[in-house]
Parts: C-alpha cells; structure tokens; sequence
C-alpha cells in the first residue's frame, strides 16, 4: 500500500508551499509545550456534584454490589479470591458488603510509573499527570485516497509511526486498529512487535485471552529484564466489563495475569445508556462506579499493590434507532462526576476521549470529539485512551482525523498549562515601551517572546481569505492527509538493540509455530 501518494486531486487545489510549512514547523518546534514525554496539569480540575449528591451515588452502588451483585463466570480462581475476602458468593454471583471494595483498594498505588524502553518517554500516571494515547480497537480504517476498509497490518503499523512521530502523543497505545490480514489468534504478537519496534514510548498489551495476555507479558520481558518487570509496570491491559453487572472469565483471567505480572490493568465498563445501563446519568454512573471497583479490586486480590487504573466509558443511544452515539453531552458531563469517585478512590483515572459518531473527519466529528475530549481534561483523567483518530462510532480509525485530533491535543498542552504569572508575562516593560494608542507587535518584549507565545497550530490555515483561496482553498482533512503523508515519509525508527529484535522475532516464530492459524 503506498502511503506517499496524493488523495485524489480537486480543481484547483494544490500541496502547501515548502517554505511555509517548513517555518510553521519551525515556529512550532520552538513552543513550549513540544516534545514533553507527558503532561503536568496546571489548572484545577472541575467538581460538580456537592459532597451530598456523590455520598448517594456511592450508596446506591453499595447497594447494586450487596442487594444484586455481579456475576464472575467460568473464572473458579477469582470465585476463591472472594470467598476467602469474605465476599458473599452464591454459584458466580458474588455479593459484596459495604465498604469492603474500598478496603481492598487501598494497597493500590495512586500514582506508579509505567516505564518506556526509552527512560526519557516513560509516564508517570496518577495525581496531576495527563497521558494521551492514541484510540483502540476499530476494525475498520479509513483516509480520503481509499476510504473505508478493513485495517491490515501495515495500517496498525503507519498508526504506531504516526503516534511515535507526533510531539502531542505520549504513548504507543494497543489495538490502534485490528489487523485482519494476520490470523486472530496471531495477530497480537504482531502488535506487540510493532509498539517495540516502530515506537519507544509506552503501549498497551493483548487482552482478549489470558495466553494472549501472558504472550504480550513475556514480550515486554524481552525488553526490559524479568526482574525489572517483575517490579516496575511496563505495559497495560485494558479489559472492559461485560456490562450490565458480569465479569467473564476471558477478561478477569487476563485481568489477573497482569496483576499477577505487577503490570497495569485499566478497568473499563462500557455502558451504553439505554442497553448495557440506564438511561440516567446518575443510575449510569452508581452501575459503573459499581462493575469498576470490583475489577480493580480483583487486582489487589490477584497481587496486592499491583498497579490499576480506575477506568469508564459513559455512552449514549439514539432511542429512536437502537445506535449508539458518542460524544453527546450527557456522557461527557457523566465524566465529571466519575472524576470525583476516582479522586475519593484516591486511584488513576482513564475517562472519556475524542469520541464521535461522525463518518467523515468534518466539523461534526470535531464538535462531538472536542466536547468529550474537554471532559477528559476538566474531569481530572491520568490516562486518556481515545485521544486521537476515533471515527464511526469507534468502528473506524481515520488517518486524517488522526492527525486532526493530535493537532488538537498539541492546543491542550497549552490549555493544561494554564496562565504564568512572573515579570515576563505581566509585561510591565512593554507598558512602558508602547505607551498609550501605539501597538505591541514590534516591540522589545513581543519580539522576546514571539516564537514561544502563542500555540500554532499544524493544521489550521490562518492566512487571509484571498492567499487561502489561491493555494487551493483547502479544507482541514485535506491538509490533514498532507500532514499524515508527511509524517509517514519523514518517519525514522528509534533505535532497538539487535539482540533484543532478534530475542522478540524468535519468540513469534515460537509461538507462532505452535498454532495453527485461526481466523476467528
């Protein structure tokens, strides 16, 4: 497949010219923000529920918990970890007592360190540490040449590059896409291969069987040392509930392997209003406060002080069509209040994302994806999965929303940063430069500060009207497909020891040998 070609021409419509672009990114390889392995959060984050409302919601999930419970099925070693913590267990019904998940939750750290085979990527997560990572698990792939398609392997693997080539990202993410070219119960060495090959910063392993689980474990061992692992987190898992109220044993086993490895399970329900949970916010949220603690104390039943991330993932339904819609406003401003519960939790946050329903990388895709993106950022998130090229309802990874959502992350530096207040910035100098009716843009100060001032953005085009229209007149996706063209001819893999390359390959060949192909 080649990634170099042009989309397919408009009238009229031509590349940016190379001196422009090239001091637009030299303009923005000076600002601030760029190349930061994670982001420190400066501003505070937004609580709105009174301390009252959130004492309701923790009771009515206490009450879920020991008046219904939730089901662990076809997992008899998660069953044992209950009985002998004293939950009520009935077949694979457990009940548990108020209060007691939040006891076993306090050997989990708050804030731990998942390490990078580059020291200088590595990403604290927890307190006020913001981590993007790109969007995971669409089928699907799609760009402006060759539109909507099942993703193959060299997709998975441009995506890598493209996260790993961006400033804003800083992280490998998983399952960018499913690369349905490689056999389902093979496909995930190859995955695993490319976050260690193509990129050096952190990423997230397989987690749809525990051998996969293990498989991936094993891998980052090749890397970094058994007893290095074995004390410090250096992949992720992201396991969902089979929400409403079930635990099944192909998350919870590979759930446990990761807790049993010391690395990080992120804990997700994924309620869709209206099907896998209620229709109200509130109840919504009671239910995944619910599914979420019993997840990550699982973990600390598996391996106490064993890393976890406290995850959630509010959608939305169209009652009217039974399809789910993301980025709408009540899941968005549900995000807040599961920050709070996080908070008193006292553990990491995963929330939210740049979620949309949008078929096409347009306006409607930005509005949804920027609103959900925001309360992300405003609800306090540690670990924000999503953060780049989530289409079509997650069906679809986009190359030029990709790149759209990076460039918007590149803004939320800025925004995370908040306002500095020191000589420089209050400008008292210039006051007295510039004086009364006269104009800051030459003077001494403006001049100082002129390449780190403000954010610029690589995708907005912000000249006049009339030098737009000649260029061609194009719009954000086109110049988004520019960009991720760029990127991906421009792109250099970071280094990675010959005999750990080697060490990896062999272990795929392995396993690889040990299977027959299975495609589904």
């Amino acid at each position: 497949m080649d990634q170099t070609s042009e989309p397919a021409a408009r009238p009229g419509r031509g590349r940016e010219r190379g001196g422009r672009s090239a001091r637009r990114n030299q303009r923005s390889q000076g600002q601030q923000g760029l190349g930061r392995p994670y982001i420190v959060r400066n501003i505070p984050t937004y609580d709105i529920l009174s301390e009252e409302n959130l004492l309701r919601i923790e009771a009515t999930a206490d009450r879920i918990l020991a008046e219904i419970g939730i089901e662990f099925r076809d997992d008899p070693v998660a069953l044992d970890h209950w009985k002998r913590a004293g939950a009520g267990v009935d077949g694979v019904r457990v009940r548990f007592e108020p209060s007691m998940l939040r006891e076993i939750l306090k050997t989990a750290p708050a804030e731990f360190t998942q390490h990078a085979r580059n020291p200088a990527n590595s990403v604290p997560i927890g307190g006020g540490n913001v981590v993007f990572s790109p969007a995971y698990g669409s089928p699907f792939v799609m760009d402006l040449d060759k539109g909507r398609r099942y993703g193959t392997i060299e997709d998975f693997r441009n995506f890598v590059k493209l996260a790993q080539s961006s400033p804003w990202l800083h992280h490998s993410g998983g399952t960018i896409c499913e690369p349905v070219d490689v056999p389902v119960n093979k496909r995930h060495l190859d995955m695993i291969y490319s976050h260690i090959r193509y990129s050096d910063r952190g990423f997230i392993g397989s987690v749809t069987a525990e051998s996969r689980a293990e498989d991936s474990i094993e891998m980052a061992r090749l890397v970094f040392g058994p007893d290095f692992v074995d004390r410090n987190c250096v992949i992720l898992g992201n396991v969902n509930v089979n929400s409403p109220l079930v635990w099944d044993a192909t998350m919870t086993t590979a759930l446990r392997a990761y807790a049993r490895a010391n690395q990080a399970a992120v804990i997700v329900p994924f309620i869709l209003g209206g099907a896998m949970g209620p229709v109200t916010n509130a109840g919504a949220i009671a239910q995944s406060l619910a599914e979420t603690m019993a997840g990550c104390a699982l973990t600390q039943l598996e391996r106490p002080g064993a890393p976890v991330i406290f995850g959630n993932f509010l959608s939305s339904m169209s009652l009217r069509s039974g399809s789910p819609t993301f980025g709408t406003p009540e899941p968005a401003i549900g995000s807040m209040v599961v920050g709070q519960l996080a908070r008193r939790l006292n553990l990491p946050l995963r929330c939210s994302g740049n979620f949309t329903t949008s078929k096409l990388p347009d306006a409607h895709a930005m509005n949804e994806g920027t609103m959900s993106m925001l309360a992300a950022i405003h609800c306090g998130a540690n670990f924000i999965l999503h953060s780049a090229g989530f289409l079509d309802g997650l069906l679809s990874m986009s190359y030029e929303k990709f790149v759209m959502d990076a460039d918007f992350c590149g803004a939320l530096h800025t925004y995370l940063d908040g306002v500095t207040i020191d000589d420089n910035s209050l400008a008292l100098d210039a006051f007295r430069e510039v004086g009364p009716g006269s104009h800051f843009f030459g003077c001494a100060h403006t001049m100082a500060n002129y390449e780190t001032a403000f954010w610029d953005s690589q995708v907005a085009d912000n000249e006049p009207f009339e030098k737009w229209e000649a260029a061609g007149s194009e719009d954000a996706a086109i110049r988004a497909n520019h960009r991720w063209k760029q990127a991906l001819a421009e792109y250099q893999a970071p280094p990675l020891d010959e005999a750990v390359d080697e060490a990896l390959r062999d272990f795929m060949e392995r396993r690889k040998s040990e299977m027959p192909d299975a495609w589904y």
